[in-house]
């Protein structure tokens, strides 16, 4: 087995959480240890770290070998799988913000020691655990697990990173709270209410990006979520939109829409480039529903339509929604919706 060179940044108090659960159930871990390479006596220092290999080996193995993907949490195991249907169950939903309220509804299903609640107050979105028993000795493991695989799902259904903007714990900083700005990379609270995380509310409107075939292959693995990285951030495409869409009058070129976004031009067409979008195709997109929706709902000459949608003239209004749909204007509202 190669050497797991990385930065060795987790804490071992959630290795020793583990090994507790092995001794509730009577089972020695030593072998589990053995195939993550932990030396037995790494348990004894509590100054110790692990690489995030390392305790994605250790945590798969643990939970295949309890039967427990709570890792000794609650009151009742999770059996192996049973995070897998809960993201089955969320993975036809329209868009994020639905997905993790299935999410939440159904943990308290298999799991009632604690209730996931996500909750929206202005621009911040905010996932909430409520605890209803004492998690003794591995509260501290349980609560910050929970809240790492709920973002990390998170990021996983639209294929992007989500930036936290706050992470909060009801326990007092523990001996390696350095681990938690790498963990959350969010300013952290402790003896603060209840667990929980926040994040920009409008990545609950953005849509899934996985299917069926992406789940079974993310569920082969325990844990993949907690390690994994997303390079980019999907949410610039919504927010061009949500911009084009409501301050047309004032975005007239890539400039002032880069402005209003506080970004470099250089930045705003990269970013579009690597989310697999272009300004002009977010333009026409958002011209089109717009002189769509005026076409179908009201009785607006079409110079009014045309204008009310982003263009200098109709002539060039009509040439370009015939583009789009294959009609022009008069002929598509004649037609009436489809």
């Amino acid at each position: 087995m190669p050497t797991l060179l990385a930065p060795a940044l987790t804490p071992i108090a959630f290795v020793q959480s583990i090994v507790l659960a092995y001794e509730r159930r009577g089972l020695d871990p030593v072998d589990t240890l053995k195939q993550a390479q932990i030396p037995p006596d790494t348990l004894k220092d509590p100054a110790a770290r692990i690489t995030a290999l390392q305790f994605e080996r250790l945590s798969g193995a643990a939970m295949q070998e309890l039967d427990d993907e709570g890792l000794g949490w609650f009151s009742r195991r999770l059996p192996w799988g049973s995070y897998g249907m809960l993201a089955r169950a969320s993975i036809s939903a329209p868009n994020l913000g639905v997905a993790l309220q299935r999410w939440c509804r159904h943990h308290g299903l298999i799991a009632d020691d604690i209730t996931l609640s996500l909750s929206v107050s202005g621009q911040t979105a905010t996932l909430t655990i409520s605890e209803h028993r004492d998690l003794g000795a591995l509260r501290e493991f349980c609560l910050v697990s929970v809240l790492r695989n709920f973002h990390g799902l998170a990021c996983w259904f639209i294929d992007s990173r989500i930036p936290l903007t706050g992470a909060q714990f009801p326990f007092a900083a523990p001996a390696h709270q350095d681990v938690y700005q790498v963990l959350f990379s969010a300013p952290a609270l402790y003896s603060s209410g209840q667990a929980a995380i926040q994040f920009d509310a409008s990545y609950l409107s953005l849509p899934l990006r996985r299917d069926e075939a992406a789940l079974r292959q993310m569920l082969q693995r325990a844990l993949p979520l907690t390690v994994l990285q997303y390079r980019r951030d999907r949410l610039l495409v919504q927010r061009v939109r949500q911009a084009l869409a409501s301050q047309s009058t004032t975005i007239h070129n890539a400039d002032d829409l880069a402005a209003l976004l506080n970004i470099s031009p250089r930045t705003l067409h990269r970013q579009l480039k690597d989310e697999g979008a272009s300004l002009q195709t977010l333009k026409d997109e958002v011209r089109q529903a717009r002189a769509t929706n005026l076409l179908l709902r009201t009785t607006r000459p079409i110079k009014q339509v045309a204008l009310a949608a982003g263009f200098q003239n109709d002539k060039s209004f009509i040439r370009a929604f015939k583009g789009w749909t294959g009609q022009s204007p008069t002929v598509f509202r004649q037609a009436g919706p489809s």
